[in-house]
């Protein structure tokens, strides 16, 4: 299949995830529940998730998934679907808008198509390989700020369980950047792809936080890597930017300045 092949179905599972999700965002009988490593799981990411599995087996059977939530199944084929069921759960426990489903599809160790779904504020963004990156209908390109002075910043926790393992170097990037907001999670990175920031740091996510992303960035013209430089979502950390300011971000944030 070409990588664009892979969208509508990804839009099949959105579609269902987003109706799971507004039923229970803000319900005051939402079920939560805290994991060992302190993150919440809530019914509404299990439902998603089942549901994504479901359709799956219905569709497209040869496939594989790895889910944040129910974990990894080998399929026939040399490729699978990577599946964030919510991003920001506590965002969507708070009842904070900002919170979404990402959709990936890995094949050969490639991703090769992306969708991020964020029902609450009515918004999509996705990708495939060599067909660019969208949000709806609106084509994405990352900006063309050249230097860290005139240069945006986001990021998320800097304290808290989440910001344990936070880069030293982010004070540093952040003293030698223009403006620096917390968005955080999902929404960072697809600000940084529409260009409306230029440098987007995670320091702790899993392969399913970074996939759809990874995509969605690349197409868009800017970069995705782990804090050492590693084009992988396996790494463990992810900065995403505008290409054009990468390789100095990165060494603001390993402290190599």
């Amino acid at each position: 299949m070409q990588a664009t092949d892979w969208l509508p179905f990804l839009v099949e599972i959105a579609d269902r995830a987003d109706e799971i999700a507004l039923r229970l965002f803000r319900s005051v009988d939402l079920h939560v529940e805290q994991k060992p490593d302190r993150s919440l799981v809530t019914e509404g990411d299990r439902e998603i998730e089942a549901a994504a599995r479901k359709r799956l087996a219905e569709r497209h059977p040869e496939l594989g998934i790895l889910g944040e939530e129910l974990g990894e199944a080998e399929g026939s084929a040399d490729a699978r679907l990577v599946i964030d069921p919510i991003d920001a759960t506590f965002n969507f426990v708070r009842g904070i808008p900002v919170f979404a489903t990402l959709l990936a599809i890995e094949s050969a160790g490639e991703i090769v198509a992306g969708l991020v779904s964020a029902p609450a504020l009515n918004t999509r963004w996705h990708a495939a390989r060599g067909a660019g990156a969208f949000e709806g209908a609106r084509r994405l390109r990352v900006s063309g700020v050249r230097e860290l002075a005139h240069a945006q910043l986001l990021h998320g926790s800097l304290g808290g369980y989440e910001g344990v393992l936070t880069p030293a170097g982010l004070t540093t990037l952040a003293k030698v950047t223009h403006r620096q907001r917390g968005f955080g999670d999902f929404w960072q990175h697809c600000l940084v792809a529409a260009g409306a920031g230029e440098i987007g740091v995670d320091p702790i996510v899993h392969p399913w936080d970074i996939a759809a992303l990874q995509v969605i960035v690349e197409e868009a013209g800017g970069r995705a890597t782990s804090l050492s430089g590693e084009r992988s979502i396996y790494a463990g950390s992810l900065v995403s930017t505008n290409g054009l300011l990468h390789n100095a971000a990165l060494a603001h944030l390993r402290g190599d300045t």
